[in-house]
């Protein structure tokens, strides 16, 4: 069976919905079954609602001299999804940096990995957009973010089993091992 031959197939007129119809008639499913019949468009809508993500203003700074502080930001949770097989993935992130004459708002560090976590992704490229990001905003090259993450395209399929990937980035002060270096280590894996 092909979407043409489905009854409903003409009044789809959203291309996400169509797709999703598709799929579930590919994987041997009727889509006009009860419990499937709104499936295609809460699909369409998620898929919208992922990738049109709005993180909001990220660029929030408050005046104060930290004098040298390492600030650190710790089990943000963010979601995305695998960029070669479209399956999510999960990522506990910390992210440092050394402030200069002002900090960043608090939930700013988390809006910034929620924008690019909502787009199709690698974890390597996550954790480096979310370092530049972070740089930009703070005005600082002092800037480390460490992803610890689960994939389901592993946990799920392949392999099939659950592991996390650590990957990171070490900039600025966090580049050479040391003590800024060693405290955000030991606090990203303080719940390991």
């Amino acid at each position: 069976m092909t979407l043409a031959d489905l009854p409903h197939e003409s009044t789809v007129r959203d291309p996400l919905e169509a797709v999703a119809r598709q799929l579930l008639i590919e994987i041997g499913e009727d889509p006009d079954r009860n419990g499937l019949q709104d499936t295609p468009r809460r699909f369409a809508r998620w898929w919208r609602e992922f990738s049109d993500y709005q993180a909001g203003q990220v660029e929030t700074h408050f005046p104060l001299r930290t004098d040298g502080q390492i600030v650190m930001v710790s089990d943000i949770t963010v979601w995305s999804l695998c960029e070669h097989h479209l399956l999510p993935f999960s990522c506990v992130l910390t992210i440092a940096y050394r402030p200069g004459d002002h900090v960043l708002g608090l939930s700013k560090f988390a809006r910034i990995a929620h924008r690019h976590a909502h787009r199709l992704q690698v974890q390597e490229r996550l954790v480096r957009d979310i370092s530049e990001e972070i740089s930009k905003v703070t005005e600082t090259d002092d800037v480390a973010v460490i992803g610890r993450g689960e994939h389901l395209c592993m946990t799920m399929r392949g392999i099939r089993t659950p592991a996390l990937m650590t990957s990171s980035v070490f900039d600025g002060i966090f580049r050479d091992y040391g003590p800024p270096r060693d405290e955000l280590i030991k606090i990203a894996f303080s719940r390991s």
